[in-house]
């Protein structure tokens, strides 16, 4: 409904435009020919034996060619200001229908997100309660409710967070972090939660920075989450942290499809999602990533993964 009503809206709206802009030209038109027959009658007043004849009509001419070059200016004035605010208006709602979509896109996505893992978790614990079970059914089915919580903990943490930086209200803490130790403990964890995926940690010694720990340890889990959600489940992600020059770098990549040219800019926006319907997803992953990089002076890019994937980096200074 609200959709509509923009679409109506922005209908009326180029159709006041264009009968202003109309009206506009009309006016010109109409003064300009006023102007015109107001000198010829000046002129047809003039007696031609008078000595004065060839310099009053000179004046009188040069008065028309002014008032007309005063039309001109006042209505190309009026013509690019109506023109500027109709690229604004124009601008500000699509990027208003944009934003509608990618909010409804997002209730979709968040509304499945939720109930998925609320589901197996609700039917697992059925399961243990209402069968008797050996321990390694047990085990995994307790492994699996284990897993979808993680993941509901994670998406609660992405929304509270987006919401906390977008409002103002975070406040990162400062202090000596070893950012290869901390990739090492979050491929750890997704080790743990995915035992079927092949997840590699590299990471040299001594890769210290002055930042958030919490904020960086989401940064990379959604990193990695994102190379999991994006790539085959039989093929492996890389996770390495090195120092180059004087930057220190952690790059997380992936055997996937890849992301296309024109999208790798756009991957960091909020909502955005990759032209992959198979994959589930919010939108919120890597534009929070991108925050937290940015709260710690840092650089985010991705580029392709050879022969296949993606590679997704993030820059930080050499601060230590």
């Amino acid at each position: 409904m609200k959709v509509k009503r923009l679409h109506i809206i922005f209908i009326v709206y180029w159709f006041l435009l264009a009968y202003i802009i109309v009206a506009l030209a009309f006016w010109f038109i109409e003064l300009n020919n006023q102007n015109h027959l107001m000198t010829q009658f000046k002129l047809d007043l003039l007696k031609k034996d008078n000595p004065e004849y060839n310099e009053t009509q000179q004046y009188l001419l040069a008065i028309e060619k002014k008032k007309t070059a005063q039309y001109l200016g006042e209505g190309g004035t009026f013509l690019l200001l109506i023109l500027a605010g109709a690229v604004f208006v124009f601008r500000a709602v699509r990027r208003q229908f944009k934003q509608t979509h990618q909010q409804q896109n997002f209730m979709m996505a968040i509304t499945h997100e939720l109930k998925t893992p609320i589901a197996v978790t609700k039917l697992n614990l059925e399961t243990l309660q209402k069968r008797k079970l050996d321990e390694s059914q047990q085990q995994r089915l307790i492994q699996n409710t284990l897993q979808e919580a993680n993941r509901l903990n994670a998406l609660c943490n992405n929304m509270l967070l987006a919401s906390q930086m977008e409002a103002g209200g975070y406040r990162i803490t400062k202090e000596e972090v070893n950012i290869g130790e901390l990739a090492k403990d979050c491929v750890h964890d997704f080790v743990i939660r995915f035992p079927q995926r092949t997840i590699t940690a590299i990471a040299e010694d001594e890769l210290y920075i002055i930042g958030d720990k919490l904020l960086l340890q989401m940064g990379i889990n959604n990193l990695i989450e994102n190379a999991i959600k994006y790539s085959p489940k039989d093929s492996p992600v890389f996770v390495t942290a090195q120092k180059e020059s004087n930057f220190i770098k952690v790059s997380v990549k992936d055997e996937g499809k890849g992301i296309a040219e024109e999208e790798k800019t756009k991957v960091f926006d909020k909502f955005y999602r990759v032209s992959n319907k198979e994959a589930k997803g919010t939108g919120l992953g890597l534009y929070l990533t991108k925050k937290i990089a940015q709260q710690h002076h840092a650089h985010i890019f991705v580029t392709d993964n050879m022969p296949a994937g993606s590679n997704f980096i993030i820059e930080f200074k050499d601060n230590c």
